[in-house]
């Protein structure tokens, strides 16, 4: 069963100028628009089966009791009842300190829902693809099949989703939104939403401090600081990457891995002879000591091991397509600067920060990105890398798998950002 609106009032006599057509915010509303004109509710139940709703909360409620969720219900005219208002991806509103919002599936619904909860939900209200669905046991029962279906077509999250209204599809902020693309691609959520929710205000708490230790604003200051000024990324991965990109300057082409390797040691060694350094202290003048001849071959057999496990990823990445057959990685700085973009929208799920500040952290991810790389495939092989060097371990698991797919998607998708936005 299913409450909608009903007949519109009596039209005017003479002709009526077409109504203009519904522009949904994402895909998510458009199906629920879709299936709710053709009167197919197992459609209907379909679409919410795959979605997150999200439902509001205070602020203070959700700080003083993490990880417990409350329903607010509201009085509707058109039930007569209390109804708790759900709402999906698209249709919520802009963050702001106070109300929170908490996400769950239809099948967490179905389950967790009690007696003396409302005896309406309001899927979307006062939108062209709103519902209301009674709350019994047997139409939970009903969710859940919906649910189980969904479970079973074993459907991945990942995927180029975007908000079509609420969300910029050009322009700076686009840019910007566009660098942490990767991630957002592979976690199946819209590239483009600087109004971010995440999974809802705990969960997005929750995130940061299990991830990156951030349990304030400032560490979110600080952590979306050292992104932005690539500041986390591994100092000998770059070195090793500005060794070979200074060598393929100078000889206008390719490099080899020994050539590269015996060039890095000499460097390394190099600055080791030079590594004795005067200072002036309370004390008087001091000299260190350079480091030990041991201390110096073990970081060049670091380097060069370094060295071999880049080139056996370049060479993964040109057979899988990441890469150009001859092409190369000129910095992982990209690692650092695509998180910077997913910083700035993670610490405004977790109301670190506001949207204005989010979207100036935005906007500096995307210039940084910009001043370091020439095309977005070229800043897509510097973050991969980035990843599988901190995570991967050569087992080309799902830390590689899961970015090769999104860096397929979005260079190949017509819908892309990557084939909309400009890099420069």
């Amino acid at each position: 069963m299913a409450m909608t609106d009903g007949p519109g009032a009596a039209a005017e006599p003479g002709p009526a100028a077409p109504a203009p057509a519904w522009q949904a915010p994402s895909e998510v509303e458009q199906q629920l628009y879709d299936a709710k004109s053709r009167g197919d509710w197992a459609a209907y139940f379909d679409v919410l089966a795959r979605a997150e709703l999200f439902i509001a909360d205070s602020r203070a409620m959700a700080d003083a009791h993490p990880g417990t969720v409350r329903f607010q219900p509201y009085w509707d005219q058109r039930t007569g009842t209390p109804c708790l208002a759900a709402f999906t991806i698209g249709m919520l509103p802009a963050p702001v300190p106070d109300p929170v919002f908490w996400s769950g599936s239809l099948d967490w619904f179905a389950r967790n829902w009690e007696a003396h909860d409302p005896p309406w939900l309001a899927v979307n209200p006062g939108s062209p693809c709103e519902a209301y669905f009674p709350t019994s046991p047997e139409h939970r029962a009903l969710w859940q099949r919906h649910a189980a279906d969904a479970a079973a077509s074993g459907e991945s999250r990942t995927g180029l989703r975007a908000l079509h209204v609420g969300g910029p599809l050009h322009g700076p902020v686009a840019h910007g939104l566009a660098c942490g693309a990767l991630l957002f691609v592979s976690n199946g959520e819209p590239w483009n939403a600087m109004a971010y929710h995440g999974s809802g205000y705990y969960p997005s708490k929750k995130s940061l401090a299990e991830f990156w230790n951030i349990t304030d604003r400032a560490g979110w200051q600080q952590a979306q600081e050292r992104l932005t000024a690539a500041d986390m990324v591994s100092e000998v991965w770059e070195f090793a990457l500005a060794v070979r990109r200074s060598l393929a300057l100078d000889f206008a082409g390719p490099v080899s891995v020994d050539h590269w390797r015996g060039v890095a040691e000499r460097v390394l060694r190099h600055n080791a002879e030079k590594g004795a350094e005067v200072r002036i202290t309370p004390d008087g003048v001091t000299k260190s000591e350079p480091p030990g001849e041991a201390e110096v071959a073990s970081q060049v057999a670091g380097v060069q091991r370094l060295i071999g496990r880049i080139a056996r990823y370049e060479a993964r990445f040109r057979a899988d397509g990441v890469l150009a057959e001859g092409g190369f990685v000129r910095s992982v700085e990209a690692w650092d600067l695509g998180r910077a973009s997913c910083m700035a929208r993670w610490g405004l799920g977790a109301r670190y920060c506001d949207l204005q500040e989010a979207e100036q952290a935005v906007l500096r991810a995307g210039r940084a990105s910009r001043n370091a790389y020439r095309s977005w495939e070229d800043f897509s092989a510097g973050f991969i890398l980035g990843r599988c060097l901190q995570f991967d371990e050569e087992e080309f698991g799902h830390w590689y798998e899961d970015m090769v797919t999104a860096h397929r998607i979005l260079t190949t998708d017509p819908a892309s950002p990557w084939r909309n936005i400009p890099w420069e």
